[in-house]
């Protein structure tokens, strides 16, 4: 039932809530050393994972399965919580937070134009570029704060695609299989128009951590594949937690 494989990712999110607190935050107070071109990479990322989500759960909460509401809940609240340690970790670089970004405004008023199904889409394509850029961040930052931020934030990422997959995988589900297929060829064409932007945007800071403009968009296409599949009709993985250090 829908229901039951909901409540399984209430599990997952509030084991991971758990998790976190027993871990705890890494040491801000070692510092780190941010280049500036990373610096204003990190900024604009900042910008992007904070927000209170409203839109997203008032939607949530009128598609009528409170599980899936509460589930909803949990991931925004990680969401938040990249937000704040984003924030941190540009303190501990001696670097603040901007008021906001024209891109992240761009695409938190194109999404609250859209209903569930397609405010998830868009949502999801920020979730692909973002292990992207956090897989880059985490192997080639070269500073072992900012790496360890990185891997903490790829790792909740990681676990919310199949997430996002599953809710997708049952809205699309009421299409007939070539419009499917249509919704998520589209999809990835948004995508990969999206990693494009990135990687122009981002340019400095990847080429930092050792990742060029081609090797990005490269990563972002060939991480949404599957994905695409999972929307479209093929298997949907369930919560299983991945630890930071993968």
């Amino acid at each position: 039932m829908i229901k039951n494989r909901y409540a399984a990712w209430v599990d997952e999110f509030e084991a991971e809530r758990e998790r976190r607190a027993a871990l705890g935050d890494p040491d801000w107070r070692r510092g780190a050393q941010l280049p500036p071109e990373l610096v204003r990479s990190i900024q604009k990322f900042q910008v992007g994972e904070d927000g209170d989500g409203s839109a997203l759960l008032g939607k949530a909460d009128r598609a009528g399965d409170p599980v899936y509401a509460a589930a909803a809940r949990l991931f925004v609240a990680e969401e938040q919580n990249h937000a704040r340690m984003l924030a941190l970790l540009l303190e501990a670089g001696g670097a603040g937070t901007l008021a906001g970004h024209w891109s992240d405004a761009a695409f938190v008023r194109v999404r609250r134009l859209l209903g569930l199904r397609a405010e998830l889409l868009v949502l999801m394509i920020a979730e692909v570029v973002a292990l992207a850029y956090y897989r880059a961040l985490r192997d080639g930052a070269g500073d072992p704060l900012a790496s360890e931020v990185a891997g903490r934030i790829l790792a909740d990422e990681r676990r919310h695609v199949p997430f996002h997959c599953l809710r997708l995988n049952e809205g699309l589900s009421r299409l007939p299989r070539p419009a499917r297929r249509a919704v998520t060829a589209g999809w990835r064409g948004l995508l990969s128009c999206a990693g494009l932007l990135v990687a122009v945007d981002h340019g400095p800071a990847l080429r930092g951590v050792g990742v060029s403009r081609r090797a990005f968009v490269a990563e972002v296409l060939r991480t949404s594949a599957p994905m695409a599949s999972a929307m479209a009709g093929g298997p949907v993985a369930g919560p299983v937690t991945v630890p930071a250090a993968v």
